[in-house]
């Protein structure tokens, strides 16, 4: 009989730890989420190093939270540190292995790491994911791989598989213009540039490329009043100087 009860109290104990482990859990998800959610309206401003603090706070508190881990992978590579950015979105994915987005933004990384085959292989693996709401950004992004590498033809098939689910998608109006670029497509690069300021006029990127695209075709008054449009939206810019620079050889060429 004492067996039993001492067995009894024994087992009341363990439930006990166990329900006070559990609780205990409950409230350290709760504080870390509470800092997460700090972090990304830190992140929403551009704050990338009062998100990042957040974030690390979060992570002492509770660190396997999946969409924890991607938020510190965006503040890593918001901060251009493109190792430890990779390392947490690997671990989002460990933690979700059906986290779509955290799964493209690992890609991501490796684009910006310029390591095209291991981004290649992050999204593939996505893009037929039903489930992912934003199936053109992986689409977008193998088409860029792709333009990298050189391979355009394919560059240019995932570009295009992307425009068919949202055909005003910017970047991938972007890609596909300069695709057709380096193919010596200049009506076709001409034609989806057009479309891409029209949609969006105040994208100074895209007149930039289509200022190219009309040089290319021998369109040179439509590029050099292009090439003044991207001055105009972004003065002082890169692409701005690069501008002006463009347009004058055109103009001591004519």
């Amino acid at each position: 009989m004492k067996t039993n009860r001492f067995v009894l109290s024994l087992y009341l104990v363990l439930i006990f730890c166990i329900a006070s482990c559990a609780a205990n859990i409950e409230v350290r998800k709760k504080q870390g989420e509470a800092s997460r959610n700090l972090g990304e309206a830190y992140m929403q401003q551009g704050d990338f190093s009062s998100a990042l603090g957040e974030f690390l706070k979060a992570e002492k508190i509770y660190s396997k939270d999946p969409y924890l881990q991607n938020d510190l992978g965006l503040a890593y590579m918001a901060k251009d540190r493109l190792d430890l950015a990779i390392t947490h979105f690997k671990n989002a994915v460990k933690l979700k292995p059906d986290y779509a987005p955290a799964r493209n933004n690992l890609g991501t990384a490796y684009l910006a790491k310029r390591e095209w085959d291991v981004a290649i292989a992050c999204f593939k693996e996505i893009v037929d994911d039903i489930l992912y709401a934003t199936p053109q950004n992986p689409l977008t992004n193998l088409g860029w791989a792709y333009y990298n590498k050189q391979e355009y033809e394919v560059a240019e098939k995932y570009y295009i598989d992307a425009l068919k689910l949202e055909p005003n998608f910017i970047i991938a109006l972007r890609g596909l213009g300069r695709t057709y670029m380096a193919m010596e497509k200049a009506a076709d690069a001409v034609a989806i540039l057009e479309k891409a300021v029209k949609n969006y006029p105040r994208s100074a990127a895209s007149y930039f490329y289509l200022a190219r695209a009309y040089s290319l075709s021998g369109e040179y008054k439509k590029a050099i009043k292009a090439y003044n449009k991207v001055i105009e939206l972004a003065p002082d810019s890169a692409i701005a100087i690069e501008s002006q620079k463009e347009a004058e050889k055109i103009k001591n060429l004519q």
